[in-house]
C-alpha cells in the first residue's frame, strides 16, 4: 500500500512538472509571436514607430522642346571635346609667341619670328582643322579667344597684318562664322565653359587661358 501511495505521489508530481513547462513553452511561444521589433523616431518626447520607404522613380517622356534642348546640348558638348585640344595647343603655341615678341624691337625681326612659328602651326592644325564642321570652327575659334585672350580676327591681324584678317573675315562669313568670336564664360558662354572644365578635368589638362 505504501509503494503504491508512492508511487502515485509521484507520478502525480511529475504529471505537475511536466503540465508546468508544457504551459511555459506555450506561453512563450505566444509571447514570442506577439512581439514586433520595429525602428522608431523621439518626437516631441513621444516614441512613434518609424519605417524607411523604398525610393520610387518616376519617368516621364521628354517633351519636343525637351528633346531639342538635349540634342542641341549633346552637339555642343561634342563639338568642344573636339575642338578644345586643338584650342589649347593653339593657345600654348601663341601665348608663347606673344611671350617671345618682346625680345624683338626691329619690325623686321618680329615679322621673321612671327613666320618661323607660322609654319608650326600650320604644320600641327593644317590637316585637322579641315575635317571640322562649320559649327565645330565657330566652336574652336570661341576657344581660342578663351585660351588666348583674344579673338582670330585681332591674332591675324597681329601677325599678318589687317588686309589678311579681312580677307579671312569675310571667307568666315560666307561660311555663316565669323572670326571675331567673343568669349563670355560668365554669361553667353558659360555652357561651354563647363563642359571646357569637364573636359579639363577628364584629361588632366592644366589651365593655360589667358586672362582678360
Amino acid at each position: 500500500m505504501d509503494s503504491q501511495k508512492t508511487s502515485f505521489i509521484l507520478k502525480s508530481i511529475f504529471s505537475v512538472l511536466l503540465l508546468l513547462i508544457v504551459s511555459k513553452s506555450i506561453f512563450s511561444q505566444n509571447q514570442q509571436s506577439d512581439t514586433l521589433k520595429v525602428q522608431a523616431i523621439v518626437y516631441n518626447g513621444d516614441t512613434i514607430p518609424m519605417s524607411v520607404l523604398e525610393n520610387i522613380y518616376v519617368y516621364a517622356h521628354l517633351t519636343e522642346e525637351q528633346k531639342k534642348a538635349v540634342a542641341k546640348y549633346n552637339r555642343l558638348r561634342n563639338a568642344v571635346y573636339v575642338t578644345y585640344p586643338y584650342a589649347r595647343k593653339s593657345g600654348i603655341v601663341l601665348n608663347d609667341i606673344n611671350a617671345n615678341l618682346v625680345k624683338y624691337n626691329k619690325e623686321s625681326d618680329r615679322k621673321r619670328y612671327i613666320k618661323s612659328r607660322e609654319k608650326e602651326l600650320k604644320k600641327e592644325f593644317t590637316t585637322p582643322l579641315t575635317k571640322l564642321s562649320v559649327y565645330q570652327g565657330k566652336i574652336l575659334m570661341k576657344l581660342i579667344n578663351r585660351e588666348t585672350g583674344n579673338n582670330c580676327y585681332e591674332i591675324i591681324k597681329e601677325y599678318r597684318g589687317g588686309l589678311t584678317a579681312r580677307l579671312y573675315q569675310t571667307v568666315a562669313f560666307f561660311f555663316d562664322s565669323n572670326l571675331k568670336q567673343p568669349y563670355d564664360a560668365e554669361k553667353e558662354d558659360w555652357v561651354i565653359e563647363k563642359i571646357v572644365k569637364e573636359v579639363q578635368r577628364l584629361y588632366g589638362y592644366d589651365e593655360i587661358a589667358k586672362k582678360k
